[in-house]
């Protein structure tokens, strides 16, 4: 499946560097601060991955339920994520963006409602972190369809059978998380011991592209580049959280931080 995900991973290949992706909440301070943010570190960022707010998440740290939260209690919806979304991609710095959150919204919604909007939205892959391989084959076909990336997730616990499994039925992204935890934890396995695992998922194709999630910040992100892709989110759900803490503008704070984590894997 060529599509926008998959040329960002390709001309980063072109670069030499990993692809840089980025997490944010939709609506996380404000809808129009959220907007501006995107647009400030797509500069920077090679795929934006955007999250639901949720109100009961599973895999989601600290870091990202106080991003939730504040986008809750500003009404988001999630006509209003697919609102930021359609205007971000109407923007100067446009990136591949990929939607990350849970089924019970989906189911909601209407599968088949959700998955058009997000077609009409020029929304390229979705993350839904509770439909694991092989609950989730019918609603992955269903995103193929309509050139949307599924994107599988993984991790050290995953045995090789399944792990095979998993990575034959993938589209253009595979998801490795990196310790067992939640995200925005403490890195807990050394960066070498993640390389190494990683190694052993991409023997098994190397042609798909795997990023690594969960644990990742400025100190650690430079010994992880050898990786496909690295996936930042709650390092810069905390960067907003403290410049709205300190008074600051959170676009600009933001904006600099992921400007950091770019030169980092240069």
């Amino acid at each position: 499946m060529i599509n926008a995900i998959s040329k960002a991973f390709n001309l980063a290949k072109k670069e030499s560097r990993p692809a840089l992706l980025t997490y944010t909440v939709a609506g996380d301070n404000t809808k129009k601060n959220s907007l501006k943010i995107l647009k400030a570190i797509s500069k920077y960022a090679d795929i934006c991955e955007v999250g639901f707010p949720h109100n009961t998440p599973i895999a989601d740290g600290g870091q990202i339920q106080t991003s939730s939260f504040r986008a809750i209690k500003n009404g988001v919806k999630i006509k209003d994520v697919f609102k930021i979304v359609k205007d971000f991609k109407l923007s100067e710095f446009s990136k591949p963006v990929i939607l990350m959150g849970y089924f019970n919204m989906v189911l909601q919604y209407g599968q088949n409602k959700f998955l058009n909007d997000c077609k009409k939205n020029k929304i390229d892959g979705l993350i839904i972190v509770d439909l694991p391989w092989p609950e989730n084959k019918k609603f992955a076909n269903r995103c193929k369809k309509r050139s949307i990336s599924f994107v599988q997730l993984i991790s050290p616990t995953t045995s090789k059978n399944r792990l095979s499994s998993i990575i034959k039925e993938s589209h253009n992204m595979i998801y490795y998380i990196s310790m067992l935890s939640t995200t925005g934890g403490k890195l807990k396995v050394s960066p070498k011991k993640i390389i190494l695992n990683y190694k052993k998922i991409k023997r098994i194709n190397p042609k798909k592209n795997c990023v690594i999630g969960f644990g990742i910040t400025e100190k650690s992100i430079s010994k992880l580049k050898s990786a496909d892709g690295l996936v930042v989110g709650s390092a810069i759900c905390k960067e907003i959280t403290s410049s709205l803490n300190n008074g600051q503008n959170p676009v600009t704070k933001v904006s600099n931080m992921v400007k950091k984590l770019k030169n980092k894997i240069l």
